[in-house]
């Protein structure tokens, strides 16, 4: 809250110069209340960190868009996080579309961040009660993660075993069939993993 107040005044003073900075202590600020269960407070800063991001991203695309897709994911999860899961799919989606366009534009540096996104709108379509919806979004996320997660088994490891129980819930949720080949694939990669640490 005070890392928020200070760079609110100094963003007032030098817009340019400290506006990210701002945006970045309100998201910090909404994870924190999220986290020690304050919702509805939660709301407010993570919305304010969206308006700052996105008009900074029209200044200058290419350098806030990253950011203004963190927030946009921050802000879906604190809707959510209020049982307010049409509201939230909206900055859900819109959190795909822009990383998406990144990861077309650099597939190494931001298909990880889409499939993360994807993780997120899911959990929306869960909360929705659209179960088909999640299993397509992390079946999708699933497909981009794994050639990463093969390459640098440590570094993506957290996202790929986060993203495949959410899979395997939302599956059994929606009835369907598992994506076994798939799954297989990437649980040798988990064995080979952590057969190297043994």
């Amino acid at each position: 809250q005070e890392a928020v107040k200070l760079r609110r005044e100094l963003a007032e003073q030098r817009s340019e110069a400290f506006m990210p900075a701002l945006a970045a202590s309100l998201n910090t600020l909404a994870n924190t209340l999220s986290y020690l269960g304050r919702h509805e407070e939660a709301l407010e800063p993570a919305q304010e960190a969206v308006k700052l991001r996105r008009e900074l991203a029209e200044q200058r695309s290419e350098a806030f868009t990253p950011d203004l897709a963190v927030s946009l994911n921050n802000l879906a999860i604190r809707l959510s996080n209020l049982g307010r899961h049409e509201e939230a799919l909206v900055p859900a989606q819109e959190a795909v579309k822009l990383r998406r366009k990144l990861a077309q534009q650099r597939s190494e540096a931001f298909t990880p961040d889409l499939a993360m996104s994807l993780g997120v709108l899911s959990q929306v379509h869960m909360g929705q009660k659209a179960h088909d919806g999640a299993v397509a979004a992390l079946h999708e996320a699933l497909l981009l993660i794994y050639p990463f997660f093969t390459a640098l088994p440590a570094a993506h490891a957290g996202l790929t075993a986060a993203l495949r129980k959410e899979y395997l819930n939302a599956c059994a949720a929606a009835g369907q069939a598992e994506d076994e080949a798939l799954l297989a694939k990437i649980t040798q990669v988990f064995e080979n993993w952590q057969g190297q640490d043994a």
